[in-house]
Parts: C-alpha cells; structure tokens; sequence
C-alpha cells in the first residue's frame, strides 16, 4: 500500500508518473496539521521524525557517502559539484530522496520518498542516534508512504510508482575506456589499436571535452577531429562506439548558432531584471539553457542531433548541477573587495585577514547566493534556481532522452549523467562522479550501488581505477574485480594522473583475463539487468533485501547480491591475500582466474576467510540457482549466445534459469 501525502503547495517535479490503484490516501494539508502515519510532524523546524531501535537498519538515498546502512550521518539532498568524496561530506551529484527503514526485531519495514526539489535533511540518527529527521528547508513537498510486507516488495512498489528504468543499448555493457582527454583521432586511434593487440576487450572509447571546439557543445575541433563523421565509421569498422561528453554551459561567442538560438528565443535562465545569467565554466562565460522550460528542453534536446548524424549513438551528460566556477556578478564584487587589500600594507597581515583575503578568492566558485540570483520559467511559473535545484541536472538529460524518443524511435541510445534526481532514472543512467583512485573508494562504489538500484538508477558504475590521483596495477585490477559487475564499466581518470588503461600496466593477461570475464559474464548479467528493469525490480541488492531474518547478514556492508543466482564480495583492501566473507546460507564458491579457469569449492553458512590471489575474481553461486556462462570475446557483439552457454548450477536444473535475449538494440 502507498500513501500520498501533500504539505502546502509543492513543485511538480515529474519524478512519479504512475497512478497506481493501490494507492490509498492522497490527502493535501497545511504545515499546521500534517499527520503521517509512524512519523511525527514538527511545523516549527518543519521535519518528520521517527524513533529507531537499536538494530533498526535505513537502506537508500542513493549515490552518497558511507555505507549501505545509512544510519549514523546526516545527508543533505543538495547536487553539489564536490569531487571529494570524503566521509566527512554531506552531498554528491545527486538528490534521490527516498530510503527504506528496516526493523530487524520485527521484519518490518516502510519506504517513505519525499518528492520537493529544494533542500533536504536526512539526519538519521546524527543529532540523537534513536531519531530520524527529515528536515525540509522551507520547502513544500509530496510525501510517499510505502507498507509492504518485505525490503524488496517496498523497492518494487516504489519503482512501479515513478517508472521504469532507462535501458541502453547492449553494446554499453562492454568495457568503455576514458580519460580526460584524448586530445586527437590518432590518440584514439591509439588506444583501441593497444587493447586489440594486447588482447583486452574494448566497446567503447569515450571522448571528454576536447573533442569540442573550444569546449562548445555541438561542435568539433576541426584540427584534431577533421574528418569526425569518417572517424566515427572508422571505429564502427573496428566494433568501437565513441561516446562523447555534452555540458551544461553554452559559451557565449556571436555566430554560435547554440548561443544565438537560445538568446533569440529567451531559453537561459534569467537574473531578477530579465538579464540572462552570465557564468563561467569550461569554455569560458556561458549562458545556462532552462532545462524546466518545455520548449527549452526540446530545443536543446534535438542538438544533440548534430552528433547522431555523425553515426554517434552515446553521450555522457556533464557539468550539470549546474557547476559554476564563477558568476560574472560575483567575480566584479571579488574584484572591488580586492582593492581593499591591495590598498593597504600587507606585510603585517594577521592570519584571520589572510583567510579573509584567500576566502574572497575561494568564494567563486559554487557559491550557495549564486544559485539564488537567477530564474526558471517553469509551466508558466518563474522559480528562483535554489528552490528547484535539484532537478536541473535531471531535466537536462530529460531533454536528450525525449529527443531521442523522437528523433531515434527504433533505436536505444546510451545516456548517463553527472547530476541527478529521481525521474532522471527514466531517461539515463549515472555515473557516480569524480572520485580518487583510493582502495576506500572501490568499497564506497559497492555501497551506492544498491541505493542506486532502490531508486531506479539501474545503469550505473563508478570510475574503474579512479577519476583523481595516481592509480596502481594492484588497485586497478582489484577495481576492476568489482566494476565488471556493474553495468555500466568504464576506466576513466583526469588529465595530470598517472596514465591508467589496461595495457599500461605489466601483468597484461590479468587484465585481458578479468575484462575478457565480463564478457563471458554477460549473458547472465544482461539478463538479471533486463529482468530488474522491465519488473521493476533490483540488479544489485544487500544481502538484508533476500535474508531479512539473518541479523548477521543484515549487518554485512561490503557483500552484494547480483541478480537471482550470485553473490560477491571483492577484495578491496591493498595487499590482501584474501578477505572474510558471510554465507548466510550453504554456496558454491567460483574463484575464477578466466573464463574457463576456476576452481569451484562448497562452503557452508557461517564465517570464512577465502583466499583470493590478485588476479582472482570471487562469485558465490546460490544454492537452487544457476549461473549462465560463455566464452571470452573482444567485442559485445561476440558474445556467447543460448546454444554456447555453459550453466554453473549448485543444486539446480540449468534448465531453470530464464536466460533473457534480444536485439540488443530496439527500443522495449
């Protein structure tokens, strides 16, 4: 059963499309009599809150920090352009506001989704470890109560309550390859001739934002991508799919036909006087499109068919928090405070006038009163920015995934996305931004994906080896170990690191080896994703979602389960030789070395320590599932079909295991 509840007068984000029968109550009340079941209202700090016990577990909230218990910290739904993914942060890219609150003691759990575009506090018992609060910031919002009787049963009726999941082609479920920046034709060129000749697969290669004249979006620099639409046929030759970045901010330059178009048009966003808003982000000062405004959408949306003529069929949405490194009004105000201290004897400075002085500075960039200086014209409404935040960065990908709905109906197009919200899910994937090439952070990848998954952001990964920093051959291949399980699998590091592709490194064949398994992997992992996607339910879950009763098993943190048949449980720590793992029941244990190298081992429920050599890779088969399984390939379009499985079963008929198949392409 789902109950609705409406505060005051909330923005229509568009993030729940359905209108279920089941939905029991849908009543709308002022601030002063709110009422919701389980939860007790407090109009002064408008907040929610509801005691927990001791054991009680809170599952959700998506790409944020810690661990897949969300308990203990205070979240706060603000997408933020932050590419330090510490414990200490409050808010990443992304707003996906709804969790699940698990009783271990009685089995019981309920889902609540509070639907508002604007701030939100999730402290979960951070201010008073036996309290959860929900904390609005002046903002009104619809509430989603969800009561079923399991952790899975509240996943699904949530995501029957705002849609199916966005699912890309096949193709992007091969190993992608990126960084910032393949500078030329021939770098690439480059690095899909090393994969091949080292043997590792490869399906992509993506391009960031160099291949852009001057970092405007819909453009090409022409002097080192000349022949782009050759190029892009070139790499179809060769099995590879070139997936370039769009960002947010469009540069303003006379005779840029993105810039003129939108000036002509009115479809930035807009200061108080009407003024468009002046920013600054890669290509220097740039004008913001108005991704709430309909017509907005639609005209920035059908751009992107300056590059699906070129024979693109992939793109990565960036930038769209919307980051700003500065605001023209606030870069004029730094200026005139400057003259202050460039007016006086410096040599005397105390340390508070120096934090002074290198704060104005340090201001610029993101800073929280930019983002309530400009407007959005949304279904006749004007929105000051801060109020409907989070939904910019969603909209934004909104407008490419219904352009591609009119512009490439037959056909699926692969689209993720930087900054997000619920309803985002319906028109692209997410990446989880830039993190560090730090062994903490292959554990932090484990712990989003199902809040990822609970959300409906199904197609989704993290950057194998790590965006900032330089990565090692040991770290990368245990990442690696971990990302070839989700779906989406890209090796992608910043300019300034250490160079990261696969074949940089010596041990080559243990690279070629568990990349190549992914392949072979594939046909289950496919299906288990369309399965998850087209009922609704969840590719990667934590073990209290299928053994609610097991209190140890509730506890298990760095353990996922992966479709109906297989757990893992990677090794992230550096120099480990092994790691401790929690069978909540009886499993056989591959420990796979390739594709058609592994030893298999039965394990009883209970605690071990399981030996896992560099180059091995741990799947634990269920008992009464199967495991499909097919050869190694260089290209997704190699992969195994039905007739050339082989089925790893443990206590299982193969026979019993649905094998999903299609095109790969067609739109479902």
């Amino acid at each position: 059963m789902i109950r609705k509840y409406r505060i005051g007068n909330p923005i229509d984000t568009e993030s729940v499309v359905r209108k279920l029968p089941h939905i029991a109550v849908e009543q709308s009340m002022s601030f002063a009599d709110a009422k919701f079941p389980g939860w007790t209202w407090d109009q002064e700090s408008r907040s929610l809150s509801c005691r927990l016990e001791k054991k009680d577990k809170v599952f959700g909230l998506g790409e944020t920090v810690r661990g897949m218990n969300k308990r203990g910290w205070l979240y706060t739904s603000k997408n933020s352009d932050d590419p330090h993914h510490e414990e200490g942060k409050h808010s990443l890219y992304a707003s996906q506001n709804f969790v699940i609150v698990f009783s271990q003691r009685t089995g019981e759990a309920t889902g609540i989704y509070v639907d508002t575009p604007g701030v939100i506090d999730f402290d979960i018992g951070y201010s008073d470890p036996d309290i959860f609060t929900i904390r609005l910031n002046d903002c009104d919002a619809d509430i989603y109560i969800v009561e079923e009787d399991s952790l899975t049963k509240i996943a699904h009726a949530f995501r029957e309550l705002v849609g199916r999941s966005y699912i890309p082609p096949k193709w992007a479920f091969g190993y992608g390859q990126s960084r910032w920046s393949y500078m030329n034709e021939d770098e690439v060129r480059e690095v899909v001739q090393k994969h091949d000749e080292a043997g590792i697969p490869l399906d992509m290669v993506y391009l960031d934002i160099d291949y852009m004249d001057h970092y405007k979006d819909f453009t090409l620099n022409q002097e080192t991508f000349p022949d782009f639409p050759e190029f892009v046929q070139e790499m179809r030759d060769k099995g590879i799919h070139l997936v370039p970045i769009i960002d947010a901010g469009v540069k303003m330059e006379k005779d840029y036909a993105v810039y003129e178009e939108g000036v002509a048009n009115g479809w930035f966003c807009k200061k108080e006087d009407g003024e468009n808003l002046i920013a600054a982000v890669w290509p220097g000062k740039v004008h913001f499109p108005d991704f709430l405004n309909e017509d907005a959408r639609r005209w920035f949306g059908d751009w992107y068919n300056f590059l699906l003529d070129q024979g693109i069929d992939g793109f990565w949405n960036d930038m769209n928090e919307p980051a700003i490194f500065y605001t023209e009004d606030r870069l004029k105000a730094v200026f005139e405070a400057l003259k202050e201290y460039t007016e006086k004897d410096m040599t005397d400075m105390d340390l508070f006038t120096f934090f002074r002085f290198k704060g104005l500075v340090g201001s610029l960039e993101n800073n929280v009163e930019d983002y309530k200086t400009f407007y959005h014209d949304y279904k006749g409404e004007k929105l000051r920015h801060d109020k409907v935040h989070n939904i910019y960065g969603y909209n934004m990908t909104r407008a490419a995934g219904e352009a591609f709905e009119r512009n490439a109906p037959d056909r699926r197009i692969l689209m993720f996305s930087r900054a997000s919200y619920i309803g985002m899910h319906r028109y692209g994937g997410v990446w989880t931004g830039d993190n560090k090439a730090w062994w903490s952070h292959i554990l932090l990848g484990m712990q989003q994906m199902p809040g990822l998954n609970m959300c409906g952001f199904l197609y989704s990964g993290a950057d194998t080896g790590g965006f900032g920093d330089d990565t090692t051959e040991d770290l990368l291949l245990r990442w690696l170990e971990f990302s070839l399980f989700t779906p989406l699998f890209r090796n992608h590091a910043a300019m300034g690191t250490r160079r990261q592709e696969a074949y940089q490194f010596g041990n080559t064949q243990a690279f070629r080896n568990i990349i190549s398994l992914r392949y072979a992997l594939l046909p289950y992992l496919y299906s288990e994703f369309m399965k998850a996607a087209l009922q609704n339910g969840m590719y990667m879950k934590p073990l209290a979602f299928e053994y609610p009763e097991d209190e140890r098993a509730c506890g298990v943190e760095d353990q996922l389960l992966v479709g109906e048949s297989i757990m893992i449980a990677p090794v992230y720590t550096q120099n480990a030789q092994g790691r401790y793992v929690y069978l909540p029941e009886k499993m056989k244990l591959l420990r796979m070395r390739s594709a058609d190298d592994y030893d298999e081992e039965i394990l009883e429920k209970g605690d071990h320590f399981v030996p896992a050599a560099l180059e091995e890779v741990l799947i634990f088969v269920r008992p009464g599932h199967v495991l499909a399984l097919g050869k190694a390939a260089s290209r997704v379009k190699d992969v195994s079909g039905k007739d050339e499985l082989t089925y790893i079963c443990f206590e299982a008929d193969p026979q019993s295991y649905e094998l999903y198949e299609d095109d790969g392409i067609s739109r479902i």
